[in-house]
């Protein structure tokens, strides 16, 4: 699907949408992000535990995770047709709808190393899909089989390791100006 038919069907496109792993800085960046180019942030995440009543965690637990892609899927179209910031789950790229329909906007990976995703996410209650008795291999692992599919999608990849969301959104916002 083009650019323009894409406006037709969804609605303006979003400025920018981002994706990556569990844990690698997509919210905060995102927030920031959607301040400095002074437009909306949708958060597929949010969208679905607006709509579904229950957290991402509690879905992808209580019905497993076709179950949870095949509900996430409607959400990232509908994040979709927002004109600002868009900030998609981890795994909503394993999804050949979903990266359809990325196929014509700008995509950018917010990556990260397993070992510090690993960090940032070994707390979390709420991300199941990241559960294992090996954190490390699991979330090695994951990378290793979305990686790929992050490649496809993406225009510009900005690693998060070692470096500020500032930083990071400087990086962003000087690849959307070169665009």
């Amino acid at each position: 699907m083009t650019k323009q038919e894409l406006d037709v069907h969804f609605g303006p496109a979003p400025r920018v949408v981002l994706v990556g792993p569990p844990g690698a800085g997509k919210s905060t960046i995102g927030r920031r992000l959607s301040r400095a180019l002074n437009c909306e942030l949708v958060d597929s995440d949010d969208l679905i535990e607006g709509g579904e009543g229950r957290t991402c965690g509690e879905i992808f637990a209580e019905e497993g995770e076709p179950a949870f892609r095949e509900i996430e899927e409607r959400y990232v179209a509908r994040a979709l047709e927002s004109n600002g910031v868009v900030s998609l789950g981890g795994g909503a790229v394993l999804s050949q709808a979903t990266r359809d329909l990325l196929e014509a906007m700008t995509v950018v990976l917010i990556d990260v190393s397993a070992e510090e995703g690993t960090r940032r996410t070994q707390r979390s209650t709420t991300r199941p899909v990241l559960y294992a008795e090996d954190p490390l291999a699991h979330y090695r692992n994951l990378l290793e089989q979305r990686r790929v599919y992050y490649q496809e999608v993406a225009d510009y990849r900005a690693r998060t390791d070692g470096r500020t969301p500032q930083q990071v959104v400087g990086d962003i916002l000087s690849f959307l100006e070169s665009l």
